[in-house]
């Protein structure tokens, strides 16, 4: 969204709408950029990837494929098989029988090694890996190397730990046994990280998967299909099928899926529930978020200021819990602001196998779209908008690091989830307010809080209504935490302990 140069008040809709701030725009040329190597140079991609059911790979029995694009130069990277409601019963029969033929016999400690050994084949393949998830998804290549291979690869390893130690999993020595046959679907923001949330506390506590990744972004699960294939667990115990949203609900409805597992909208998840609601699937929902992160004033400004780039411009602000709204005490946010606007105009925009890149594309024509729709919701509305005056590439989908202030909570912008890099400031005078508005959301996925004094970190946490509040830091996860929300965020946990209670039923 660039305004003229003439004027900073921008005409939307015949009218005039609030200024667009505009800074001098930085000198790109004194940096060290080093454009990145044609893929051709990591690895070939496969032009076709069929549907991995039964340790097999599979056509589509309706013969259908669709094209999976680089979302930062709009090329075609390969096409991929549609799976129908045929595809999808037999995926789901594949596992059955693995479950009942070899995967509920095996002797947890013998599990668990095929687990362990999944990890380990992750982490030969991690930049194999990071480069595909980099060229499929528009994520910069330092996020995929740094964060999202090697936390796949350890919640592998954490969950293989716990393989033959269920018995002392729960309270009491509660004993439990393995649900059955498991429908999982995934969303685009994190494929690879979000495969490995699903499948290592499922395959750990003795379950069988069919899993669906995003439509956008298949490639990662269905290369870590190839490395369950070389990990050579039995076959059927790990299906994986693509497509889009009716694939995904054939698999949900589908009547032998014990348990169903959800990450993406909110919107997608009600509709799940709904098709669960009496059939006595198990069912956990990690679903939109809209969090806020609280600067108080005794904050370290300058380390704060890290972990708010950090909670919204991430993996190009498509995170579910990432620090959307900001709400920082009025006695510092004059000093936020202008410290927030020189850090923005440093950020790296561009390509995302480029190292570094600080923000790369946005996952999808149609996700870029949604972005500026709300990004000018937000002028017409009164809101300034503050963006980034980088140059952005002539190809691809990208969006200017952002941000806005004289926010009023009936703003759009300030309620609803635009999953972009773009964030809502507001201000508080005391923690009862910056509490008050932190939980006005209909979600309650996470939360930050910056301040130097621990008892005040803990007061204000505690009263937060978000599944995961992180203090003085931002976007930290481990595998063995737990991570989930409250209200239309979802229920249930993923990850630590209590990521394997969702797989168990109690005996």
């Amino acid at each position: 969204m660039a305004s003229s140069s003439s004027s900073n008040v921008k005409k939307m809709n015949g009218r005039q709408a609030s200024p667009v701030v505009q800074t001098p725009v930085p000198d790109f040329t004194t940096w060290d950029y080093a454009p990145a190597p044609e893929a051709t140079d990591h690895f070939k991609i496969a032009p076709r990837w069929e549907l991995f059911i039964g340790g097999k790979w599979v056509a589509p029995k309706s013969g259908l494929y669709f094209d999976t694009i680089n979302p930062a130069t709009e090329q075609k990277l390969a096409e991929v098989a549609e799976a129908n409601e045929a595809d999808v019963d037999a995926a789901v029969r594949a596992a059955e029988k693995a479950y009942e033929k070899y995967w509920r016999k095996m002797p947890p400690k013998e599990r668990g090694k095929y687990v362990y050994r999944i990890s380990r084949i992750i982490q030969e393949r991690a930049r194999e890996l990071a480069v595909l998830e980099s060229m499929d998804g528009g994520k910069p290549i330092k996020e995929s190397r740094d964060v999202d291979v090697p936390l796949a690869a350890a919640h592998f390893f954490y969950y293989a730990g716990w393989a033959d130690k269920l018995d002392y999993a729960f309270p009491g020595g509660r004993k439990a046994q393995p649900i059955g046959i498991c429908g999982q679907v995934i969303p685009w923001n994190f494929p690879l990280l979000m495969a490995a949330w699903k499948l290592a506390p499922a395959l750990a506590t003795g379950n069988v998967c069919v899993l669906k990744p995003a439509e956008t972004t298949p490639l990662t699960a269905l290369r870590l299909a190839q490395i369950i294939e070389e990990a050579d667990l039995p076959p059927g115990v790990v299906n994986i099928i693509t497509g889009a949203g009716k694939t995904g609900a054939a698999l949900v409805s589908h009547p032998k899926v014990g348990k169903v597992a959800f990450t993406g909208s909110t919107e997608v998840g009600k509709r799940i529930q709904k098709a669960c609601a009496g059939t006595g699937k198990r069912l956990t929902l990690e679903l939109g978020g809209k969090a806020a992160n609280i600067v108080f004033a005794d904050a370290p400004i300058d380390q704060a200021i890290e972990g708010i780039v950090n909670g919204i411009y991430f993996n190009q602000g498509h995170v579910c819990c990432a620090g959307s709204r900001l709400l920082v005490e009025e006695a510092v946010h004059d000093l936020v602001v202008r410290k927030l606007t020189h850090r923005i105009r440093t950020l790296r925009v561009g390509d995302p196998l480029d190292k570094n890149t600080d923000v790369g594309a946005i996952n999808s024509k149609e996700q870029l779209q949604k972005i500026r729709m709300l990004v000018d919701s937000g002028v017409e509305e009164g809101a300034t908008l503050t963006q980034s005056p980088c140059a952005l590439p002539g190809r691809g989908f990208f969006f200017a690091p952002s941000f806005f202030t004289n926010v009023a909570q009936s703003h759009r912008i300030a309620n609803e989830e635009i999953f972009g890099p773009v964030l809502a400031i507001q201000t508080f005078r005391t923690p009862d307010e910056a509490v008050e508005k932190a939980n006005n959301t209909m979600y309650g996925l996470s939360a930050g809080v910056w301040t130097d004094k621990g008892s005040k970190i803990f007061k204000v946490s505690q009263r937060l209504r978000a599944g995961v509040v992180w203090a003085n830091t931002y976007n930290k996860f481990d595998p063995t935490s737990p991570f989930g929300g409250y209200k239309e965020s979802g229920f249930g946990r993923e990850g630590g302990r209590h990521g394997l209670g969702a797989y168990l039923e109690a005996v």
